[in-house]
């Protein structure tokens, strides 16, 4: 038999080297409030919000990003349209790094984050 959850995927952690920093981005950029949590674990962190209290989230976490855009990629959902992300994205420090790509769920675009993590922006 082949696994096959509900959600395959159940957390995502994006390391930062400065954490306030990269909520400040994150929230201009997706326009969301991440939640700083400082009671649960060896360092303070900040979640992604979710509609549900058990939505598939993640979040950020002083640590050490791959090296420029090596990493592996998060897809993240737009707040908006994607091209208005995209602007957002590169106002806010980060670098876009593709055209929008068309697929059958939707459009995204990858992006560089400003500690060199992999982003994608997805738009359905």
């Amino acid at each position: 038999m082949t696994f096959a959850p509900e959600n395959f995927t159940v957390w995502m952690e994006i390391p930062v080297s400065d954490l306030d920093r990269a909520v400040r981005f994150y929230n201009d950029v997706f326009r969301t409030e991440l939640k700083r949590v400082t009671d649960m674990g060896p360092n303070e962190f900040a979640i992604f919000p979710t509609k549900e209290q058990d939505g598939v989230a993640g979040h950020l976490y002083p640590g050490t990003p791959a090296q420029r855009g090596t990493g592996p990629t998060v897809h993240l959902a737009c707040p908006d349209n994607l091209e208005a992300t995209m602007e957002r994205f590169a106002d806010a420090g980060g670098e876009v790094i593709s055209d929008p790509v068309a697929i059958p769920a939707g459009r995204f675009a990858y992006g560089i984050d400003p500690d060199g993590n992999s982003i994608g922006m997805f738009a359905a």
